[in-house]
């Protein structure tokens, strides 16, 4: 039996590195981090989502404005950690221009808006049904955060919890402005 499970576990490995490389849609390996890279960084793909209240948000309604992206879940305990940090600078710099955008990758818009009724956010939480947008900009894990200029360009992205108000984020953000 242990043999059998071994095999069975291995062999799932090795289909799912052999699968669809997800930069070219081609079998025959995994796209590297640099290949991964590359199609995220540059001009941030313009998208149109719905928030919690069904009003329609577009990506470039927010053009000439410093944007957060931040992708996240209800079920990601480092995704709601970082909540209170990322409203708290939104709300201090909001004034000078930025504005930041919650994709939210849950299954259910009921799981979101209860989240949001114990958990007040002051800024866009938008959902994702399809994931599709969450497929644009190749995020494979939660949270992912991308910070885009005021040209619309991707200039940086943060995979994982952050601490939105420490000074080192707060210097990339500002030289933004």
């Amino acid at each position: 039996m242990g043999t059998v499970r071994f095999f069975f576990i291995g062999s799932l490995f090795l289909l799912i590195a052999m699968g669809p490389n997800p930069s070219t849609g081609q079998s025959g390996g995994t796209a590297s981090s640099a290949d991964t890279e590359k199609n995220v960084m540059g001009k941030a793909p313009d998208f149109t989502l719905k928030d919690i209240h069904g009003r329609a948000l577009s990506l470039s309604s927010l053009k000439g404005k410093v944007v957060l992206i931040n992708f996240w879940a209800t079920w990601c305990p480092p995704c709601k950690a970082e909540m209170p940090s990322l409203n708290k600078i939104y709300n201090e710099m909001k004034a000078q221009g930025l504005e930041v955008v919650a994709v939210s990758t849950d299954n259910s818009l009921s799981t979101i808006k209860d989240f949001l009724a114990r958990n007040r956010l002051d800024f866009p939480v938008l959902f994702d049904e399809s994931k599709a947008v969450t497929k644009q900009y190749h995020v494979f894990s939660m949270p992912t955060t991308f910070l885009i200029d005021r040209n619309g360009m991707i200039v940086e992205k943060f995979y994982g919890e952050e601490d939105w108000t420490d000074p080192d984020i707060r210097k990339k953000i500002d030289k933004l402005f």
